[in-house]
């Protein structure tokens, strides 16, 4: 072999490194080799690169040194399997560097009832969980959250940026999941998850009231699990047998990963920098903190380990005129550009020469043409005069203009059918028996919008508008021509069995004037599933004032919204000529106005029954922690079911706990079962909110909760109505206004025989607060302190 270094002197005097023919001709045999044989390993030199069939890249590998931090993999040669870290607990099924995807395998979370037991409860056989290192996150669009089973509520909690916890209910009965082959909550649900998701852990919860004895006899078993969204297919037997757990000891899940929890800007400047092959770029994950390292296009190979994006190039090596083949790697060794241009007889070009890095490129001058100008002179392009070119100018015209006419056409057409589509859902939404009793000004309380009416309102329901988001659909904030602030809520589904009576509902609902009810001010129907317009109400929810901070809230203005909330649920049970049952009672669905008055809202699972009936349900809706048990195990929604909703809401209000909640452990708790075995063991003082259990206030706080307590009852007929609590709760507001009452009269006395006011520790000072009762309400400052803190009442 003869290496010839050759200095040439034209412009930029760069260095001309020429390989003679025998080098050229060995590196191209032996690259044609390397290409026939196979593709270069991706582990780290010296490392092992498979464990069986499966290939092992670098950052990942098997052994010390092999490896980076957190990518360590166990190889079992006796079941020929690869597993994240040392322990047995993630088999790995592939790896892929490129998309940063890594396909592990994952216990199932499985509850089997015991046989020969009297109780009918489940016993919790599994859990399943996921915690491993920072660089691993469960990929959100190719996983998803199942549960199997006829009686099965299963929890998913976990932490990405923030805490996360979900849920997914699956009911049916023995025969009505026959040939279902869907999960649509009736043998088999599926939830989505967060994006970032680092640890998760799946528990079962129990309903208390269920008959698990009744369904155990044909579903024995509930599974959980988050799973590859693509490989599983649900079968009735997985619901009626125990045949997923037989046929299956694991599921595929999608891990995301990252090199390392940090930016490509602050990783390039550190020593730990991942992406060491020369021509790596850095990407930036989308859904976290990271980077990943790719070959760029043309190149292929493992962008982690030194020179391993490797790809092909080509030049003309001026000695022989012959194509050289070379990898990347020995082109850094045996190539450097050289200006083509000056060399006309080895690089020809017959119109204007430009130099790029190791190549050049050849144009005609503007105006003139070439079918390949390296070897073919320019000539001048054809005279538009001439008949040819009139000809091709003639057809391209034409052609211009039909396709114009096309586009012209589908989109009236478009339009015709978008207009064909309104109509249809207006008239399939009942829009017209609507319109003509807005005519006939039986009706004149509904306004009908057009959805471009709150296309504009909202923003094109921009995601900025957001209020919430619930299981029944998305809240947004609009505004209208008049600057009029409204609540559009834009519904996930609608019964279509139902849609005879909708018109019939709406125009109810409009007429619902009760000043602790969010009044609807109109709809949209010519859309599929109809767009409700409610009056807008600016100061949150009262779950937001509960659990959202740590504010004190009197227990006067507890007792108001409780009060003023049963109400209004009385007012929709007896006012109307059909009782409203509102479906789904909760605190997030009761607003406090700019005053903190009371208002309810959400009526998507609300029903419209005759008097004195119910409503069999096919679908269980409702909010878990709120649902009545029996309206869970017989279908039948009436007006004790909101009683029952109600009676958790109270909980709330006198523990400040949320209706599923955990105390410092990952157990979840169901506050409704929690609150009345407190109360059949007669410590029912140890879970209401101290900041209101105080002397003095026992036997009012006793009469809230063993009103919570009728209200939970598992039978609907013992459970009190919605106008006894109310009454209820009216009687223990005035019994707590004559106790303040008599402690002001009792301080006026202390004061007027010369008690020094700044001697009272701490000192009471009153506000006249009390929403139209003539009595006030006292809040407390300590003796002697500058800085207030004014109670929420």
């Amino acid at each position: 072999m003869i290496l010839v270094w050759v200095l040439h002197a034209g412009a930029g005097k760069k260095l001309l490194l020429v390989v003679a023919v025998t080098l050229i001709l060995q590196q191209s045999t032996a690259n044609a080799t390397h290409g026939a044989g196979g593709s270069n390993s991706l582990a780290k030199p010296g490392c092992p690169d498979r464990c069986g069939n499966l290939s092992i890249p670098y950052p990942f590998g098997i052994g010390e040194g092999c490896f980076r931090k957190g990518f360590n993999v166990t190889c079992d040669e006796t079941e020929q399997a690869a597993y994240l870290g040392t322990e047995k607990t993630f088999k790995v099924f592939d790896i892929n560097l490129s998309q940063g995807e890594a396909r592990v395998q994952k216990y199932i979370a499985f509850s089997c009832d015991k046989e020969n037991d009297d109780t009918g409860l489940p016993e919790y056989d599994q859990e399943s969980s996921f915690r491993y290192g920072h660089s691993f996150t469960i990929s959100n669009t190719k996983n998803k959250f199942t549960a199997i089973g006829c009686a099965t509520i299963a929890i998913i909690q976990g932490k990405n940026e923030h805490a996360y916890t979900s849920a997914c209910g699956s009911f049916c009965s023995e025969d009505s999941i026959e040939n279902s082959t869907e999960c649509t909550g009736m043998g088999c649900c599926q939830t989505s998850i967060p994006d970032n998701l680092r640890h998760y852990q799946i528990t079962f919860l129990t309903v208390r009231g269920m008959n698990y004895s009744a369904v155990k006899n044909f579903s024995p078993c509930s599974y959980a699990f988050v799973a590859e969204t693509d490989w599983f297919k649900f079968s009735t037997s997985y619901a009626k047998s125990t045949e997923f757990a037989q046929l299956y000891s694991g599921v595929p899940m999608v891990l995301d990963w990252v090199v390392d929890n940090k930016t490509c800007g602050e990783a390039q400047k550190m020593e730990s920098y991942a992406c060491l092959a020369m021509n790596s770029t850095c990407i930036d994950v989308q859904n976290g903190l990271g980077y990943r390292c790719n070959c760029p296009q043309g190149y292929e190979g493992n962008p982690y380990i030194n020179g391993g994006c490797q790809g092909q190039q080509a030049f003309i090596s001026i000695v022989t005129s012959l194509f050289c083949f070379c990898t990347n790697a020995l082109c850094q060794l045996c190539f450097a550009d050289i200006n083509e241009c000056d060399h006309p007889s080895l690089y020809p070009c017959r119109g204007n020469c430009s130099n790029t890095f190791g190549s050049y490129n050849c144009l005609c001058p503007p105006g003139t043409h070439s079918d390949d100008p390296k070897t073919i002179p320019c000539s001048g392009l054809p005279s538009p005069d001439q008949p040819e070119v009139k000809f091709v100018i003639g057809i391209s015209t034409s052609i211009i203009f039909v396709i114009v006419c096309i586009f012209v056409l589908l989109i009236k057409c478009q339009r015709r059918k978008l207009a064909k589509e309104k109509k249809r859902f207006f008239k399939q939404n009942g829009g017209q028996i609507l319109y003509q009793q807005i005519l006939s000004k039986q009706v004149d309380t509904v306004i009908i919008f057009t959805i471009e009416d709150l296309k504009k309102a909202t923003n094109n329901f921009d995601k900025s508008r957001e209020l919430g988001t619930g299981g029944q659909g998305t809240v947004y904030k609009g505004i209208l021509k008049d600057n009029k602030v409204v609540a559009v809520k834009r519904s996930k589904m609608m019964d279509l069995a139902q849609t005879e009576e909708f018109v019939q509902e709406i125009i109810i609902l409009s007429q619902i004037n009760h000043k602790n009810v969010v009044r609807l001010l109109g709809c949209c129907l010519e859309v599929e599933v109809p767009i409700l317009v409610y009056e807008f109400i600016p100061n949150g929810t009262l779950f937001h004032l509960i659990h959202g901070n740590n504010a004190p809230i009197s227990l006067e203005a507890r007792l108001r919204i409780a009060q003023e909330s049963a109400e209004a649920l009385a007012y929709l049970h007896l006012s109307t000529n059909r009782p409203i049952v509102h479906g789904d009672v909760k605190s997030l669905n009761i607003l406090l106005d700019e005053n903190g008055m009371a208002k309810v809202i959400d009526f998507g699972a609300s029903r419209m029954l005759p008097k004195d009936a119910v409503q069999l349900m096919t679908i269980v809706q409702g909010t878990l922690g709120y649902l009545d048990p029996e309206y869970l195990q017989e279908r039948k929604l009436t007006e004790k079911s909101d009683v029952y909703s109600f009676g958790v809401i109270l909980l709330e209000l006198i523990t400040r706990k949320k209706a599923v909640y955990s105390e410092g452990t990952e157990e979840v708790n169901n506050l409704a079962s929690c609150f009345l075995l407190a109360m059949k063991e007669n410590r029912v003082q140890g879970i209401l909110d101290k900041s209101i259990a105080s002397v003095g206030t026992e036997e009012l706080l006793q009469q809230v909760a063993e009103l919570a307590r009728h209200c939970l009852s598992i039978k609907g007929e013992e459970r009190p109505s919605m106008a006894q609590v109310a009454d209820k709760l009216k009687a223990i507001r005035s019994s707590w206004s004559e106790l303040l009452l008599l402690q002001h009269n009792e301080t006026e006395v202390v004061i007027g025989q010369g008690v020094a006011l700044a001697d009272l520790s701490p000192s009471m000072y009153w506000t006249a607060r009390m929403l139209g009762m003539d009595i006030e309400t006292p809040y407390a400052v300590r003796a002697g302190s500058t800085n207030t803190t004014t109670e929420y009442v």
